[in-house]
């Protein structure tokens, strides 16, 4: 006798369409909970994959075939794609189309091992292993060639960051593990068959529900802001990159009067006790040579300028090029000009520490896949292209460089762009020391859509993980300062020129995440190896098994 997960039937009307409406309605959850839609409707994202769950239970029960099921989770998952992140197309279409399509296609990836493991092993070794497989995909979503870590679900909660203060013990995958545990138990509770009376079978979701609220509550309650003080100011010239900003673009504003700019917001807020001065990614953005970087009439022109403010110091971003004297001594990354000979060309923070005082130069380590970064395998086919501009990956370093500013107190992690989307990644710049994190970006490239939004909020939470206060520079964007509680305390408008200026506290403790690192992603991917082992031996001993 078949049981009740594999028996089948026939759906006619309402019960045919039924999949693709409940794969319509919680890739919509989804969407609906997500940053930034009001902070109070993240809740929604606790209840969101209900409706897939019981899509798939549907699809079991009718006796539908792995490749139905792949159908209905694709459908759901690219919907979800598509409505939280389609604003990628308007750096780039074909990127943005390609971020969805790709992404939802890999994402299929952790919930068809959950339905085979299911199928093979049995509902309760399968529902266990359904976050198993979805986070250890999370943590190699972090860290691979085509790293694209937008949509990990622990992000989820940052507009609602008062629901995960906890994060400073688990990093947001540990937000992944809450919204997985959550899900699966409201789905047991509304769909699998219990003979628990009701109220009892309500018991687990609302404590696996309440408590981490009720923990989060009780840590925001009690948190003080920690470490000496010191005045910054974040800078947002709102140099349009589509038109303004590079040389090749049609309303191209010379670079020395971007400079100038730049300059004029930053007297606008600066005082006697300023210490530190934030300009964004790319604020210089011509070519600049590492090895006779002083010697850049522009960079003389920024001493000059600091020379006129004793004490001021000057984090900006630029493109900055580095030369290797030998093959042997040159990078993966670099290639080669006969003018120059091997060069890396890399997004780079630098800071200048007085007028005189020698710079430090940080290279973007996280990239941006198939923008910024070729995957190894296409890297040295298309370093040997030339296509009129740059092409290739952008050179990067191993090692998270703190700048270290004449206060002693005074210790920031360069984080550009992209990289403040990375929990443990940012954790790195406060085990070496770092007591604030700057972030400085431009999103201008995404126009006025939900991505510079997301990208700001997804900041709070690395200011949750490391209780560390965060001062964000944005060309066009959001530029802000954010508390350790994750609190956005001042942000400039969008799209205007703006100059901010905020006392941040330095906060010299380590959290438990910080000292730890990442405990959850990597102990899932272990157990994701076990399972599929443990599946896949299921599925040959059924092989065997004689039909009867």
């Amino acid at each position: 006798m078949a049981s009740p997960e594999t028996r089948t039937s026939s759906p006619t009307g309402l019960a045919y369409w039924l999949p693709s409406l409940l794969a319509l309605l919680s890739a919509g959850l989804l969407w609906l909970g997500w940053p930034v839609h009001p902070a109070g409707l993240a809740l929604v994202l606790l209840v969101a994959w209900v409706p897939y769950l019981r899509l798939e239970q549907l699809l079991t029960q009718r006796g539908a075939s792995g490749w139905k099921v792949f159908r209905y989770t694709y459908l759901c998952l690219v919907l979800w794609n598509a409505f939280t992140t389609y604003w990628v197309s308007y750096s780039t279409l074909g990127g943005g189309i390609t971020a969805v399509v790709c992404n939802a296609l890999m994402m299929c990836a952790p919930v068809m091992a959950f339905y085979h493991t299911k199928r093979l092993a049995g509902p309760a070794l399968g529902y266990f292993s359904l976050p198993v497989y979805w986070i250890a995909f999370e943590q190699l979503h972090l860290h691979w060639d085509l790293t694209w870590p937008w949509l990990t679900l622990g992000n989820g909660f940052a507009q609602a960051n008062y629901l995960v203060q906890w994060y400073e013990y688990t990093g947001f995958l540990g937000g992944s593990v809450w919204m997985w545990l959550v899900n699966i138990l409201v789905f047991g509770a509304l769909f699998r068959s219990s003979a628990s009376h009701p109220v009892r079978r309500w018991l687990a979701p609302a404590a696996a529900a309440g408590l981490p609220m009720l923990a989060s509550f009780l840590i925001g309650s009690q948190y003080q802001e920690k470490g000496k003080t010191a005045e910054v100011v974040v800078v947002q010239p709102n140099v349009d990159p589509f038109l303004e900003k590079f040389s090749s673009t049609p309303n191209f504003i010379p670079y020395d009067e971007q400079i100038t700019r730049l300059i004029s917001l930053t007297e606008q807020q600066l005082t006697p006790q300023t210490k530190l001065v934030l300009w964004p990614e790319t604020a210089l953005e011509e070519s600049y040579f590492e090895q006779t970087f002083d010697t850049n009439p522009k960079v003389f022109r920024l001493r000059s300028w600091l020379a006129t403010h004793p004490g001021l110091e000057l984090i900006t971003g630029i493109t900055s090029v580095t030369t290797y004297p030998t093959k042997e001594t040159a990078t993966p990354t670099a290639r080669f000009r006969d003018d120059l000979g091997f060069y890396d060309v890399s997004n780079t923070a630098v800071h200048l520490p007085g007028a005189t005082a020698p710079v430090t130069f940080y290279h973007k380590s996280r990239l941006v896949p198939g923008v910024e970064k070729v995957p190894v395998a296409l890297a040295k086919l298309v370093n040997n292209i030339d296509l009129g501009g740059f092409v290739g990956s952008y050179g990067s370093q191993e090692e998270r460089t703190v700048f270290r500013t004449s206060d002693p107190n005074l210790r920031l992690a360069p984080s550009i762009c992209y990289e403040s989307v990375y929990g443990d990644f940012m954790a790195e710049y406060m085990k070496n020391g770092a007591t604030l994190i700057g972030i400085i970006t431009n999103d201008g490239w995404w126009s006025d859509s939900p991505g510079h939004e997301q990208h700001l909020q997804y900041a709070t939470l690395r200011a949750i993980e490391t209780r560390r206060d965060v001062a964000r520079s944005a060309n066009t964007g959001i530029s802000a300062f954010i508390n350790q509680k994750g609190e956005i305390v001042t942000r400039t408008g969008w799209w205007v020129q703006a100059a901010s200026r905020h006392t941040v506290h330095l906060n010299e403790e380590l959290t438990f995440y910080v000292r730890h690192g990442e405990l959850i992603g990597p102990a899932t991917q272990v157990l994701a190896v076990v399972l599929l082992g443990f599946t896949a031996v299921q599925g040959l001993r059924r092989r065997k098994q004689p039909a009867i």
